[in-house]
């Protein structure tokens, strides 16, 4: 076997390795926010030095939506990342303090197996069409079969095809179709059960009905406990 047929046999096979390697291992950590130390000038007094670290934990405790937290998964492979950055911002507009996290719902383990082995598949069909004829006599046939011949005859059209079909049917597996809306881990909306994107005034007033009933239950065990 000559190089070109172990590049085309062991690229396949290093991509699907890694793929499942990289689908079967846990996320990493999410980098800590850095803290950036503002120094003031010697000259200024003391009382303007204080002052902004007096004002910002009293603005982020009073605001409605402190100490809440909305996710937004959403389909990113569906362009729907442009609709989940909109609602974070009305959120976090009309509920001052609120934690909104916006991530990616992942297809079912299947779909995102099947999507990985698009690649192995392209490549073996473009790796046969540049050397069937070398390839075919290795796997045991006398020669190969007439399909070969009329890929190879298009050589170029076949290739072009190949890819682009690899790659639709790549993208409409790795899609979820979701958008969930989950209020303290309750979910609040979802459009896998809709079949449809909540609207700005729906989702606060779904948002603003979850977070009083939040406190209302706070209240009550407080209550107790008291």
């Amino acid at each position: 076997m000559d190089r070109a047929q172990l590049i085309l046999v062991g690229l396949p096979l290093f991509l699907f390795c890694s793929d499942i390697f990289h689908l079967f291992s846990p996320p990493p950590p999410k980098p800590a926010a850095p803290h950036h130390h503002h120094h003031q000038p010697d000259s200024q007094p003391l009382i303007q030095q204080q002052q902004p670290s007096l004002e910002f934990p009293t603005q982020k405790a009073s605001g409605i939506g402190f100490g809440n937290t909305v996710s937004i998964d959403f389909c990113a492979s569906c362009s729907y990342r442009g609709t989940a950055v909109t609602m974070k911002n009305m959120l976090e507009t009309q509920f001052p303090g609120i934690n909104v996290v916006l991530a990616n719902y992942p297809p079912p383990l299947p779909k995102r197996v099947l999507s990985k082995l698009v690649p192995i598949v392209q490549f073996g069909v473009i790796g046969i069409i540049v050397g069937g004829e070398q390839i075919f006599p290795r796997l045991g046939f006398a020669a190969p079969p007439q399909w070969y011949y009329s890929m190879r005859a298009n050589r170029f059209g076949s290739m072009a095809s190949t890819w682009l079909l690899g790659n639709f049917l790549q993208s409409f597996l790795q899609s979820s179709g979701a958008f969930e809306v989950y209020c303290n881990g309750e979910p609040v909306f979802s459009k896998l059960k809709e079949n449809r994107f909540p609207g700005e005034i729906e989702l606060k007033e779904l948002v603003a009905r979850r977070i009083s009933n939040s406190r209302v239950i706070d209240g009550i065990n407080g209550g107790q406990w008291s």
